[in-house]
């Protein structure tokens, strides 16, 4: 994940698509949206909320409705990019700077921001507990520092150790891999923080 401070550092490193990406940064500017800088990338909000985000790859540039489920896309330019995955989440997709029509994406964008004013979102789902194996109940009762420890990490992080030992298929795989992990929870650390 790249980490630009400024939408200007963004697009400058973008090459190909600088010239798309200041046109759509100069559309988004033309309405009430407030430009901040998340996940790397320039993001435009309403009221504190995620409304449209714009980014570059190899073949395009996109603009993120993060809730575009709502707009009603007469003219079929969004796509779920993640099927089966993505509840709200709706991307335009644009090859070139020419297709790049302006009064075609501030219809959407107006959509999209008169949608957040009218609180239409889609809220994230909350995922359900998970079973603690059998494994780890054990090791936890002969453990109280180590039932202590987990029970003082977040959810998230409970939850990733969880996943990572019920995904193994043997018995001696999952005992493997909770002494891998004893150290970890007890010193308050999630599995993958360290790719975070």
């Amino acid at each position: 994940m790249e980490k630009n401070k400024s939408v200007e550092e963004f697009i400058s490193k973008k090459g190909e698509w600088k010239e798309a990406l200041e046109k759509l940064r100069s559309i988004m500017l033309s309405t009430d949206f407030k430009e901040t800088v998340k996940w790397g990338v320039p993001v435009y909000t309403i009221n504190e909320k995620n409304v449209v985000g714009i980014g570059a790859f190899k073949s395009y540039v996109g603009i993120w409705f993060y809730q575009g489920v709502f707009l009603k896309d007469n003219h079929k330019k969004l796509i779920n990019a993640q099927e089966g995955k993505t509840k709200g989440l709706r991307q335009w997709r644009i090859n070139s700077v020419d297709e790049i029509d302006k009064t075609l994406v501030l219809q959407y964008i107006k959509e999209a921001i008169q949608n957040q004013k009218d609180g239409k979102e889609i809220k994230p789902e909350k995922s359900k507990d998970i079973e603690v194996p059998l494994e780890l109940k054990n090791a936890l009762q002969t453990n109280n520092h180590l039932k202590e420890s987990l029970e003082g990490l977040t959810p998230f992080k409970r939850k990733e150790y969880i996943e990572y030992i019920t995904t193994a298929k043997r018995e001696a795989t999952r005992l493997s891999r909770i002494e891998k992990i004893i150290p970890m929870i007890i010193e308050g650390i999630g599995l993958n923080d360290k790719y975070r």
